[in-house]
């Protein structure tokens, strides 16, 4: 892999870090963790070797905690490329009627700030994708969501009394919201399904949580029990992802500017994707101390968010492209594959009118950009282009696994098909300071196996890339 930097300026010191880049060939063995610190007035400290950078990473790490974590960041401009095409016009646009009933989280609150803003951050990928959800008037719906997701953090956290309480609240909201949550839906009945196993669920969740309170602490017996009431809110959660997806109004699709027509697009759902990787000389996967075969990942492709990158990866995997490719990079901060062997950078195939092809033939996609408060993407800018920095995307850069798409540093248009997994760290990105949020497009998030993440390195192969659900949302070029 091949990788350019971008600056990024701290108001205590500058660093330069890599962008996820595909890359040009006199990078090859860059690092994207490779942080070039150097004081402001010694521009020597680019020089520092990459073994001794990274230990004042790790330091950095350790002690910016806090207060001291988010001033480091707050204070950070990253350099975005200059912008070449402006936003879509409203004639370019496909004809949705449902376009402007849409008033959910993707397009409330026009200027809520960056992702993870506030107290705590959002790092559950399934929230995360409940939220991107385009549900019209949606106020009391996600009341009942943080709800449902305030108990799982209860739980895992042996706030038993709270959790129990939570149970008892959300059992209060089917009964009297039941009627309206059913309107909401394509199909009521369906809704209605889906809201009487809910309600059967809460009885054996607080009653294993109340169960709890009776052993000690830490105790077997307390495991026992708490882990049975974590695995029914799991399929309570999996429950209210069913139902929030039937509020998705019949026939909604994402509108994309007409001229992106050439490109596959995943259109009105999302797709479902399966990688299977093993280990060179089929060596075991070491998570935790339990060893595994092989690493399994599922991922949610978003085509309600990034419905061109969305697309374009579903199309990859389908065609087989990602099958037996190696991982090319693994740093600690991000997995990243999607590099084929040979001189092109990405896939190369038929390339599109608007964006064109790579210098080898890559077939290249926009950069694709969806800022809450906006009815749908913009393209081929970063949101410091658009002059609207700090702003909150809908699917943030928050969640352990979550997927972006990779570029060269100053082309907002060079993507192709690497892509990366963010090793997420809360520490490094502190509430509402992410800095990737609006950069790099984000397209889905790993749901299952994201833990595989830590111990997958350079050179383990995807043996197998599969879309297991969702394939008929993909729409391909005209």
């Amino acid at each position: 892999m091949k990788f350019t930097s971008i600056a990024l300026t701290a108001s205590c010191f500058t660093a330069s870090v890599m962008a996820f880049a595909p890359s040009t060939s006199i990078n090859r063995n860059l690092n994207l963790e490779r942080f070039h610190l150097h004081a402001t007035d010694d521009d020597d400290a680019h020089n520092y070797n990459h073994n001794h950078v990274n230990d004042i990473i790790h330091t950095i790490q350790k002690n910016v905690k806090g207060a001291a974590a988010a001033t480091f960041l707050a204070g950070a401009i990253w350099a975005s490329p200059a912008a070449i095409l402006g936003n879509y016009n409203d004639h370019s646009i496909i004809a949705n009627p449902l376009f402007n009933q849409i008033q959910s989280s993707v397009v409330a609150d026009a200027k809520e700030m960056a992702s993870g803003s506030g107290s705590r951050v959002n790092k559950d990928p399934e929230s995360l994708l409940r939220l991107g959800l385009p549900i019209p008037k949606d106020k009391e719906i996600r009341k009942f969501q943080a709800g449902i997701e305030e108990i799982r953090q209860d739980v895992q956290t042996k706030r038993k009394s709270s959790a129990i309480d939570g149970i008892k609240k959300t059992k209060s909201i089917i009964k009297s919201k039941s009627s309206e949550f059913q309107k909401m839906c394509r199909s009521p009945t369906t809704c209605a399904s889906t809201l009487a196993e809910m309600n059967e669920i809460l009885d054996p969740l607080s009653e294993n949580v109340a169960a709890s309170q009776a052993y000690m602490g830490g105790s077997e017996q307390e495991r026992t029990v708490l882990d049975k009431a974590y695995s029914l809110q799991d399929q309570l959660q999996k429950k209210l992802t069913a139902l929030e997806e039937q509020m998705v109004p019949e026939g909604y699709i994402t509108p994309v500017p007409a001229e992106y027509n050439d490109l596959p697009q995943l259109r009105g759902g999302r797709a479902t994707v399966e990688f299977v990787l093993n280990k060179p000389g089929n060596a075991p996967f070491d998570i935790e101390g339990v060893n595994f075969d092989q690493a399994k990942m599922v991922m949610v492709i978003d085509g309600f968010t990034a419905p061109v990158t969305g697309g374009n990866f579903v199309d990859l995997v389908q065609k087989g492209f990602y099958t037996n490719m190696k991982i090319q990079r693994s740093d600690g901060f991000v997995v990243q594959t999607g590099d084929p062997d040979g001189p092109a950078d990405g896939y190369v195939g038929a390339a599109s009118k608007t964006v064109g092809k790579g210098k080898h033939g890559e077939r290249l996609i926009p950069s694709e950009i969806f800022m809450k408060g906006d009815k749908g993407p913009f393209y081929e800018t970063t949101i410091e282009d658009e002059g609207r920095g700090g702003e909150a995307t809908v699917l943030p850069f928050s969640s352990y696994g979550v997927m972006g798409w990779a570029r060269e540093e100053y082309d907002a248009n060079s993507g192709s098909s690497q892509f990366f997994w963010l090793l997420f760290d809360s520490d490094l990105t502190p509430a509402g300071k992410n800095v990737l949020d609006g950069r790099y497009p984000v397209f889905g998030y790993a749901v299952e196996g994201a833990d595989f993440l830590r111990d997958i390195k350079e050179d383990d192969v995807i043996v197998s890339a599969k879309v297991t659900d969702g394939l008929q949302f993909l729409v391909q070029p005209k």
